[in-house]
């Protein structure tokens, strides 16, 4: 498979705490690479580095041979790298579909914009029938997914997603990881972090274990969803 993001010694640090500790791991064109970990490794602090909302106390980010590390946010996100934020940060105010129509506006290709809505619509048919609601009124799961169909309406190459199972009921979380499946196999790269260690190492097919600060293992999802240690030190043993 081809590389389309790579990570060369990112290090991270808030004050004189160093957060992320020099990783390096990539990003395979049209796969699902999840990392994993405990609460408190370091794996949001990866994200917000990716898209330019911390910045790298040394390291690069690179799309292809484009350096992330030197572009603002939102430029990261017009290169083609969107995260769906933990907390969701979805904006209660507006309706679903203005939220969703927030998502494309960056794009000017009104066709296009309006297939990728029916598309988006077509993954979460919940938000299709509560369109004119508020998003405010929507529930936890809910809002997960609109915050997903929202990124997706930015039409990404890459697509970060932070903790999208947190405090979902374990049938919420099942249909995002199908929805998450779904979307891979149109050919969208992803890179899920994730506590849910057995869920995420199920569906990607990549995977880099972080703990505190530093990648301890690298291999197939396949393979550390077998391994002892990952076993032994998030799945209860």
């Amino acid at each position: 498979m081809s590389e389309i993001l790579r990570i060369t010694d990112l290090a991270v640090s808030y004050g004189h705490i160093e957060a992320v500790k020099g990783i390096s791991l990539t990003l395979n064109k049209g796969e699902i690479t999840a990392l994993v970990g405990a609460n408190g490794a370091g794996k949001s602090t990866t994200l917000l580095a990716i898209s330019g909302l911390l910045k790298p106390a040394r390291g690069q980010v690179w799309l292809d041979d484009v350096d992330l590390s030197q572009l603002s946010p939102h430029k990261i996100v017009r290169s083609g790298v969107v995260q769906v934020a933990e907390g969701r940060a979805i904006l209660t105010t507006l309706t679903i579909h203005e939220n969703l129509e927030l998502g494309a506006y960056t794009r000017r290709d009104k066709v296009q914009i309006a297939q990728d809505m029916d598309w988006v619509y077509s993954l979460f048919p919940v938000l299709k029938q509560r369109a004119g609601g508020l998003a405010g009124n929507l529930s936890g799961g809910e809002q997960q997914m609109l915050a997903i169909a929202r990124a997706l309406m930015a039409r990404p190459r890459v697509l970060l997603l932070d903790e999208p199972s947190m405090g979902l009921a374990p049938l919420l979380v099942r249909e995002i990881f199908r929805v998450l499946k779904e979307i891979n196999r149109t050919g969208l790269t992803i890179f899920l972090v994730e506590q849910n260690v057995r869920q995420a190492l199920r569906i990607a097919q990549h995977g880099y274990v972080l703990e505190t600060g530093k990648i301890v293992l690298a291999d197939s999802g396949e393979n550390l969803l077998h391994n002892p240690r990952v076993i032994q030190a998030y799945m209860g043993g």
